[in-house]
């Protein structure tokens, strides 16, 4: 959704890093981690496999995400040509939102740009048991939609976390805008690289008019 469907203001490495620090602070997690090599997402699925993480715990840990993203979610503008491409779907294909927002934070910005009507389904970080780049989102997806299969589905993001997701779940992943390089650091291999977001059309089937 972030820089996919709407132009993101959210300071994603102020919220890893303040997360980090908060979970440090009670030593869930180690001092001297490379930031480098994580996102927000991968920081809190270590957190979670330690064990460690309590319900008081984590429901802070979530505020402190859920604070930078409504503050980055405010007056979120749609990145160009996203509208009329979603216009043009809707009512032909299946669409959905996977995200690692928080719903409310997701719904908010969706809302305030006048397109949530236009999706069937949108997963929110609460309906995932570990965020992307874990599969868990997509599969709820499918699980959704249990009449089709994960390669009758394309799905579209701008970073590596998406595009692992995706793959991991079986369902093709198209890079809009996206860092390939360091996708295919990370073992994401896109099916296509698109710079228009209009480019999606030429990988439906069938195809749909430009």
């Amino acid at each position: 959704m972030d820089n996919t469907l709407l132009q993101s203001r959210i300071d994603f490495g102020a919220m890893k890093r303040e997360i980090y620090s908060y979970l440090c602070s009670y030593r869930i997690l180690p001092e001297g981690m490379s930031m480098n090599d994580h996102t927000t997402s991968t920081i809190i699925a270590e957190a979670m496999k330690t064990g460690l993480l309590t319900d008081e715990l984590g429901f802070k840990m979530w505020d402190i995400a859920k604070k930078h993203e409504v503050q980055g979610m405010i007056g979120a503008k749609l990145e160009e040509g996203a509208l009329e491409l979603i216009q043009q779907l809707h009512g032909q294909l299946h669409l959905a939102i996977v995200t690692n927002n928080a719903e409310e934070a997701a719904m908010t910005a969706l809302q305030e740009n006048r397109i949530a009507h236009y999706f069937d389904l949108i997963v929110g970080r609460e309906a995932m048991g570990f965020l992307k780049p874990a599969p868990d989102g997509y599969l709820e997806v499918l699980k959704y939609f249990h009449a089709t299969s994960p390669q009758e589905w394309l799905s579209v993001g701008d970073a590596w976390v998406d595009g692992k997701a995706s793959q991991d779940a079986g369902v093709p992943f198209i890079a809009y805008r996206g860092d390939i390089a360091r996708m295919h650091s990370m073992g994401v291999f896109p099916l296509a690289e698109i710079q228009n977001i209009h480019g999606v059309l030429d990988y439906l089937q069938p195809p749909i008019m430009k």
